[in-house]
């Protein structure tokens, strides 16, 4: 389905909001990956302000494009796509949050520019629930056991921990995809219980569901839902 018009593009980005609203309480990230600049002023206008982008690159363009087009829009970019060492730098310097932190190796790094810059970026841990391979982000198991570095790199830098970032299996949608955010809930609630004792806050966002499946993902306690080719239209 092609957006042809911001009217159309604007009553999709309501129609979509207000199923996420039945749905539960979570908030609707617009992923632009592939989008116009002129397409994100347009879900600006109809109320977006958080926005997520895959690649460093793509995120420096746009994120500079829409700022000439709404200079005074208050808008959230997220980096939601996975991020290779040597982008680290533009990363930290473009991105309100970078939310793919799958290692402890990037979170030093990413800890490391952030002091250079003096200024605090927020960052969300990934898991990688099914332990696919194909997937980057912290097994669970690996996870729990670099809590107490991840802590120890948090207090000593810039960082904020926002939360924990998950991406689904490939499934068909809907309740074909509930295992994996039934297993992201209750491996989050596991890892706060640890975190806790040695007091490491992980932050409360849950980041999971994608177009197909956010309302399953809110129904297991996602609260925040990534939303693209269902507002944009399919992006090659």
């Amino acid at each position: 389905m092609t957006v042809t018009s911001s009217a159309e593009l604007t009553a999709r980005y309501h129609e979509l909001l207000a199923r996420v609203r039945v749905a539960g309480n979570a908030q609707l990230m617009a992923v632009s990956k592939g989008a116009s600049a002129e397409q994100v002023a347009t879900v600006i206008d109809a109320g977006c302000t958080l926005f997520g982008e895959n690649r460093v690159q793509e995120l420096e363009a746009k994120r500079a494009a829409v700022a000439a087009l709404r200079p005074a829009a208050r808008v959230t970019w997220v980096l939601i796509g996975p991020l290779q060492s040597n982008k680290v730098r533009r990363a930290v310097e473009l991105a309100d949050r970078i939310a793919t932190v799958g290692s402890v190796e990037l979170l030093e790094r990413i800890a490391a520019r952030a002091s250079e810059r003096g200024q605090p970026i927020e960052i969300a841990l990934q898991v990688n629930v099914d332990d696919d391979p194909a997937k980057s982000g912290f097994s669970a198991a690996g996870l729990r056991e670099a809590l107490p570095t991840i802590a120890a790199i948090v207090g000593r830098s810039h960082l904020r921990l926002a939360g924990l970032f998950t991406v689904g299996r490939l499934t068909a949608g809907g309740e074909a995809a509930r295992p994996t955010f039934a297993q992201f809930r209750a491996i989050a609630s596991h890892l706060e219980s640890d975190a806790s004792t040695i007091g490491l806050d992980l932050g409360p966002l849950r980041s999971a569901g994608m177009s197909g499946d956010f309302e399953v993902a809110i129904s297991e306690g996602a609260n925040e839902v990534r939303i693209g080719s269902a507002l944009f239209g399919p992006r090659g």
